[in-house]
């Protein structure tokens, strides 16, 4: 299989002005300002092959979605260097932004009063696709979801559900080849949970594209992915399979403790708290 995303050395940092509490100390400010660094990204090094789930796991600020929004172009990394696609993400160039989407778990991309079907139509302005292809599209993709009753009705009026399944509608639409989603299925029910699961896994196999799968549900790793990246602090410090890791982690415990491995995570991240 091809190497689709690849990184050297890529690093995150932050440059933030530390507002000194009081309105005197405020203006002091404007002469004698004071910034504050912080590290959201150490030097990552990756490989990642063509049409494989990638599950990204890591505590609240580890740099999981630093490392997305860099590899989708969003961010600009503070030095490394990246590929994606053979392109450099922050580079921005249409032939680029046209094979990768990005589906953040807490932000919309589809307009909240109008119909997804209406979104769906700009999107497809947007990306230039023909529209009758396109309204096919959103049929053959709302029909494995689950949710074509709907695509009429006002976003703001969907179930959060609802409203995830048709994100993921919009992020398809154009056949990315590689695909970014940070925390897909974050507050949804078991239900939907396990729709949009199926679909993905589902889909995958049938259009080959590489997604990189960011979740604080580790049904969504462990059912879906099939290499792991575990991040700490902005390290990346494990890169294998979910099976490896789960071996490699029962021989480091105690021989007679079966660990599963939500089991194992809940104890990484528990670890990391205390730590950070």
């Amino acid at each position: 299989m091809a190497i689709v995303i690849e990184t050297k050395d890529l690093t995150r940092v932050y440059k933030t002005y530390q507002k000194p509490e009081g309105f005197i100390n405020s203006l002091r400010g404007f002469v004698n300002r004071k910034y504050v660094s912080k590290v959201a990204l150490e030097k990552t090094t990756l490989q990642i092959e063509s049409g494989q789930i990638v599950g990204l796991v890591g505590a609240n600020g580890a740099g999981k979605t630093t490392l997305l929004k860099i590899l989708s172009g969003l961010v600009t990394p503070t030095s490394g260097e990246a590929r994606v696609l053979g392109f450099t993400p922050w580079e921005r160039k249409n032939d680029f932004l046209r094979q990768i989407s990005i589906l953040l778990g807490q932000k919309n991309q589809l307009w909240w009063d109008i119909s997804p079907a209406d979104s769906y139509a700009l999107l497809a302005r947007i990306y230039d696709l023909d529209p009758a292809q396109a309204r096919k599209r959103v049929e053959y993709l709302s029909e494995m979801l689950q949710c074509s009753h709907v695509l009429h009705t006002q976003l703001r009026r969907l179930s959060l559900g609802e409203r995830m399944k048709m994100e993921i509608i919009g992020a398809l639409l154009h056949e990315p080849k590689v695909l970014f989603l940070d925390e897909p299925t974050i507050g949804l029910d078991i239900v939907a949970q396990e729709t949009i699961r199926e679909f993905l896994d589902q889909y995958v196999k049938e259009k080959g594209p590489t997604v990189i799968l960011t979740s604080h549900y580790m049904d969504d790793i462990a059912k879906l992915a099939d290499k792991l990246l575990l991040i700490s602090k902005g390290h990346i410090v494990y890169q294998g399979t979910v099976p490896e890791f789960v071996t490699k982690s029962n021989t480091e415990m105690a021989e007679d403790e079966e660990v599963d491995f939500e089991e194992v995570i809940r104890r990484f991240l528990e670890t990391e708290s205390r730590v950070r």
